[in-house]
């Protein structure tokens, strides 16, 4: 008897622990894993840069740019710079999220 009532006393207070998680949310923004050539901003975002020029060249060649060249990180960490895309010449940016952007 003692040791179903210390039972149930132990799942009676974890019970309001439970409740008390919301569960995940799911929506645009809340990707467990990005897969490549898919942003999470439609804008770079600031941020501190661990990208290496080459790594940075490759990012922005992953999401289908080419001749990619002029890249200079900004004072906001972003990497921007030219590159050609569907037959024409644009300027693009890749942030510290791997965010890759045509700049308008």
């Amino acid at each position: 008897m003692k040791r179903s009532t210390l039972a149930f006393c132990i799942l009676m207070a974890a019970a309001p622990a439970f409740a008390q998680n919301p569960p995940a949310q799911s929506g645009p923004n809340n990707n467990a894993v990005n897969s490549a050539g898919q942003n999470n901003s439609a804008a770079p975002v600031a941020g501190r840069n661990s990208f290496t020029e080459g790594q940075a060249k490759s990012k922005i060649e992953e999401a289908g740019y080419g001749n990619v060249s002029d890249l200079k990180k900004d004072d906001n960490g972003v990497w921007r710079g030219k590159a050609d895309k569907g037959g024409a010449s644009t300027d693009v940016s890749l942030d510290f999220q791997g965010n890759v952007n045509p700049i308008k």
